[in-house]
């Protein structure tokens, strides 16, 4: 089928899109490093979706540390027995977020903290953005039964789906594909699965591309 032209990936996504089961299946079928976020570590995270204005500070500040750690702990690790690298999100995903949740006093404090600590921090390769509508969002939020993410609101998913569009549109060096997997489920649908791969076999210039999957 061909190797894979690219030496780290990140899957991107909104709540709820699939990026950690995609990952999870492409890691099992290949030779890759893979870099999952360790989102359940964050001692605030149950406490945010009851009191966002109170906790979203330590929220974030706990969410850019420990990803940074992680990242730079797996970013510079020399592995030459491995194909690519693969994470299940991207470093900026810290700044997007901060962005919706911080008041903006707090937010002009943390994005001086990113800023310093972005720069150690390599770009990816690829970007994989998995797209659903917010109310596929929702069924897979309630699927997966997660007790604090029930909370979670429309206008919530809505604000991040924006975030990430937006930053999609300002960023010109990076490939950055846009999957629409709309009532697709790859891990029972083997043609769209193969398909997600024959994404990660193709070779993409800086920008935007789409690609959408069909239920079948």
């Amino acid at each position: 089928m061909g190797s894979i032209p690219y030496r780290y990936v990140c899957i991107e996504g909104n709540i709820g899109a699939g990026k950690t089961t995609l990952c999870e299946r492409m890691h099992k079928e290949h030779n890759c490093s893979l870099i999952l976020e360790e989102f359940a570590e964050n001692p605030f995270l149950p406490y945010f979706y009851k009191n966002p204005d109170k906790y979203a500070f330590p929220l974030e500040l706990f969410f850019m540390t420990e990803r940074y750690k992680q990242l730079q702990d797996k970013l510079q690790a020399q592995d030459l027995f491995t194909e690519f690298i693969l994470a299940d999100y991207m470093f900026i995903k810290t700044l997007l977020f901060a962005n919706i949740n911080l008041k903006s006093d707090e937010f002009k404090i943390f994005q001086q903290l990113y800023l310093t600590l972005h720069q150690n921090i390599a770009a990816p390769d690829l970007i994989i953005y998995l797209h659903r509508d917010i109310e596929q969002l929702q069924k897979q939020i309630k699927g997966r039964g997660r007790s604090y993410e029930q909370r979670i609101k429309d206008d919530y998913l809505s604000a991040i789906q924006d975030a990430y569009f937006n930053y999609f549109r300002s960023e010109p060096n990076l490939p950055i594909v846009i999957v629409n997997i709309n009532h697709v489920n790859f891990m029972e649908q083997q043609e769209q699965y193969d398909e997600l791969q024959r994404i990660f076999r193709t070779s993409y210039q800086p920008g935007i591309h789409h690609v959408s999957l069909v239920s079948s």
